[in-house]
């Protein structure tokens, strides 16, 4: 069992992302959107009531506060049922600090958790466990300005939402939680995907209104995961690196089983025989920086979707007839006597997939990068798919799927069972980076009337677990 602190992020990651123009089963998990009152808190924790050691009036301790009280709250609630044993308060506190404006005299002997100063925590958070060097520890400790940056924004860049700062302390706690009764062995990568996973199941708690002093909105999920752009580890890091927290799409999921199964998931799938996306880039993926060109991604899409697809009817006993693949400037082929006012179109009447290559598939390509592209265009052939095996293409269960399938695609090109592709670091983060900026494009998803949290959901579902979670039986 470590005793190093577990850390969240840097601010060479931080300043790059907030400064980027990028930043804009298939059961899916719906939540009413009732479930609690609004946004923001219902009920703010007296200071008295929950200390944390340098604290201020200022908004985001008021934040941090109010999600550290619930989540003792939760977590009380939940340790004895999951791990068999009743929940220990942390011993070392919670410490907030400003590295920027420090007295020393606030601190116990002028440190924070662990023995260190409080400058140590500067663009960061963390956890540091107890031990024999470390007598202080099992503490939380913040730096206040960098979370007002990641809620709030600055420079003129906008921020992640009141919710992002209660994430990073339920994070935190996740791993308060490990070191109570083990981490899930010794690579970082589990160690920090776990806590995202129990830092998952505590916003599920908060989302169902059970929360008394922090509340979230469905919308508000799309905010979180975003969030999550900030947290992972720069593409191309590798899977065993010393201090790996994971890619985008590592990271998401985990938060969103944890959101989905409950502490009891979190508690048993992250062993060794869990499957992360991060690695290191070859030197192909040095030389052009993970992306294919424009051009090798639209002969990409033209190859290997019907190489999955015919592959997939095989294995449910059928036969693929591939459709035809095009491309359009602005206005899509005529449909049914009709011209779809869509930028992704499935036209069942002459059983064609096109796709808008001017408005959406070229900024696409530029802002979040090449595997975004076969993203986008897979949601169409999956409704193609579907309507082979005479499944419906024009409902919210026919996009659900469909964004599953396309999950499942995406873990066969992951593994490499599709021809004459290989996937680079950071393209299956391209895949939720797409899912969550277009949601809400009704040229790329109509009138589904899903958030991206729910896109990105079944689109998990499908990587994981393939086929069989994406309501393709006919």
């Amino acid at each position: 069992m470590s005793s190093s602190p577990r850390r969240v992020l840097t601010r060479a990651l931080v300043g790059a992302v907030l400064g980027s123009t990028v930043l804009t089963g298939c059961a899916v998990t719906l939540i009413d959107g009732n479930a609690t009152p609004a946004s923001g808190v219902q009920d703010d924790v007296d200071p008295q009531q929950f200390q944390i050691i340098g604290a201020t009036d200022d908004d985001i301790d008021q934040i941090a506060r109010n999600a550290l009280l619930d989540l003792n709250t939760y977590w009380t609630e939940q340790f004895p049922g999951t791990f068999d044993q009743d929940f220990t308060p942390l011993a070392g506190g919670y410490y907030s600090v400003d590295p920027a404006d420090v007295d020393p005299a606030q601190y116990p002997n002028g440190q924070i958790g662990c023995g260190e100063p409080p400058e140590a925590v500067e663009d960061n958070a963390f956890y540091c466990e107890a031990s024999n060097s470390y007598p202080n520890g099992d503490a939380i400790q913040y730096d206040r300005s960098f979370l007002d940056e990641l809620a709030f924004g600055s420079g003129g860049s906008a921020g992640y939402g009141r919710f992002i700062p209660a994430l990073v302390m339920a994070h935190e706690f996740g791993h308060a939680v490990q070191g109570r009764v083990g981490y899930p062995f010794q690579a970082s990568i589990a160690i920090e995907t776990q806590a995202d996973c129990f830092a998952g199941t505590w916003t599920r708690w908060v989302a169902d209104g059970n929360a008394p002093h922090n509340t979230i909105r469905p919308g508000e999920l799309d905010d979180v995961l975003r969030g999550y752009l900030l947290l992972r580890d720069p593409v191309g890091t590798g899977l065993n690196s010393g201090e790996a927290h994971g890619s985008y799409f590592d990271r998401v999921s985990a938060f969103q089983q944890g959101f989905d199964d409950g502490p009891a998931a979190c508690r048993d799938a992250f062993g060794r025989d869990r499957p992360y996306t991060q690695g290191e880039f070859s030197d192909q993926d040095l030389l052009t920086g993970g992306d294919a060109s424009y051009p090798q991604t639209t002969e990409f899409v033209s190859t290997t979707l019907p190489a999955f697809w015919t592959a997939a009817f095989q294995g449910l006993g059928r036969q693929f007839a591939a459709p035809q693949i095009e491309s359009f400037s602005g206005t899509a082929p005529e449909c049914d006597g009709a011209e779809p006012d869509t930028d992704l179109v499935y036209c069942a009447d002459d059983g064609t997939v096109s796709y808008d290559d001017t408005d959406l598939a070229q900024p696409v390509y530029e802002d979040l990068g090449d595997y975004a592209v076969l993203t986008a265009v897979s949601i169409p052939y999956a409704l193609a798919a579907r309507d082979q095996l005479g499944l419906s293409t024009d409902d919210q269960a026919a996009v659900r799927s469909a964004v599953c399938l396309t999950g499942a695609y995406t873990a066969a090109v992951s593994r490499g069972s599709v021809p004459d592709i290989q996937i680079s670091p950071g393209d299956v983060d391209e895949s939720v980076q797409f899912l969550l900026e277009y949601s809400d494009d009704p040229g790329a998803f109509a009138d589904a009337d899903l958030t991206g949290f729910q896109l990105v959901d079944v689109f998990r579902s499908g990587f994981f677990d393939g086929l069989p979670a994406c309501d393709l039986n006919a």
